[in-house]
């Protein structure tokens, strides 16, 4: 199921039409180059520095040769074995954030080629993440895989939040997390518009440790405490 269909907070956004095209307030006021024809994939921002910076045949080689409005199925093995995704959001204003979600492989689940969604766990209260979609619900998601290829995916789309109980009534084939503390409160559904590899040549590699997770605790320590010293700092 699509954007389109129940759920609530995000619904109700027009996905981008045509497909991979991506509208922006326009260039930087510096650049006065003729921004590039609309069925072009991007921003009429990146379309305008292109020109500026003389990258339009590098760039449009990459739009033509890796930028889908699905997921391919080699993508699609990467987002199930991913144990995390970085989120950018951003309010109506276009106030930005970025978040991490995490879990074990499978945790992101892919409900067909154009549709993936990521639980929402128990956190601090604040749903910086969720909030954003609320007003706006376009979204901008990174996997990393850090240990074996070394490569990156990227997904833009538009989101829609829907309840954990309603979530596996429309999808009953979604498992259900057995790790106490794991269990989602609610999903967030994307609606796939563009799917991009992301390139490893600055992505490190690293090696797994072992390592213990306190799921569903309020422990401050725990959680990480007042680690930056931001409690009694003004």
């Amino acid at each position: 199921m699509t954007g389109e269909g129940r759920g609530w907070h995000g619904g109700g956004v027009t996905p981008r039409d045509p497909a991979l095209l991506r509208r922006s307030a326009g260039a930087p006021s510096e650049v006065t180059v003729p921004v590039g024809p609309p069925e072009k994939p991007g921003s009429e921002g990146e379309h305008a520095l292109q020109c500026a910076y003389g990258t339009e045949e590098r760039a449009d080689r990459f739009y033509a040769e890796q930028v889908r409005g699905r997921l391919l199925p080699a993508m699609v093995e990467f987002v199930r074995r991913m144990e995390m995704v970085f989120v950018a959001t951003s309010d109506a204003g276009g106030e930005c954030d970025a978040s991490l979600r995490s879990g074990p492989p499978g945790f992101l689940a892919v409900l067909d080629d154009r549709t993936l969604a990521y639980p929402e766990y128990r956190g601090n209260g604040v749903h910086a993440s969720l909030g954003n979609i609320s007003e706006n619900a376009h979204v901008g998601l990174l996997m990393l895989d850090f240990e074996r290829d070394r490569i990156g995916l990227h997904v833009n789309g538009t989101a829609r939040i829907v309840e954990d109980a309603d979530f596996h009534a429309e999808h009953p084939g979604v498992p259900h997390d057995p790790a106490p503390g794991r269990r989602p409160e609610r999903w967030v559904v994307v609606h796939v518009e563009e799917a991009y590899v992301h390139c490893r040549k600055h992505i490190p590699q690293m090696q797994r440790v072992p390592l213990r997770r306190s799921w569903g605790t309020d422990d401050p320590a725990r959680k990480g405490g007042d680690y930056f010293g931001a409690k009694d700092a003004r």
